[in-house]
């Protein structure tokens, strides 16, 4: 399982990279139409954030304290910066994840969701759909504002 979810995580994470690359004004991240709650910047802070905390902090003891409001309230970071935030977050999460053992995936999460207690290896398939999700999201926004 752990070689898999970096596998995925890593990928993924360059998927974001990679689409927020392809915007040919990146002043077009930002951009919020009718009918959509958030800009591929917002969803872009929103996962490296989730992921900065949920892995980082929760699993790797990063020390990472997360501002979830600023991850939506936040605009017009450069997108040098979001590449960097990346980079950043594939390297946490891969030292994290590359830190558990086999049992680590059968025992508990170590952070409450939601008032409950979760079992690792549920937790992080949990995290992995939810930047694939918002990975999504990232793309189609790309695609409706016509970068």
């Amino acid at each position: 399982m752990q070689s898999a979810l970096l596998t995925i995580f890593e990928r993924d994470l360059r998927k974001l990279r990679e689409e927020i690359n392809l915007y040919s004004d990146e002043n077009n991240i930002w951009i919020v139409e009718a009918g959509i709650s958030n800009s591929a910047g917002n969803l872009c802070l929103h996962l490296l954030g989730n992921l900065n905390h949920f892995i980082g902090h929760g699993i790797g003891k990063t020390g990472y304290i997360r501002h979830r409001d600023d991850e939506f309230s936040l605009k017009n970071i450069p997108r040098s910066v979001l590449n960097a935030q990346i980079d950043a977050v594939i390297e946490v999460v891969k030292k994290a994840l590359s830190g558990l053992s086999d049992a680590d995936f059968q025992g508990d999460y170590p952070i409450e969701k939601d008032g409950k207690v979760l079992k690792m290896d549920f937790m992080l398939l949990h995290l992995m759909g939810h930047l694939s999700y918002h990975l999504g999201q990232v793309n189609y926004h790309r695609r409706l504002i016509g970068s």
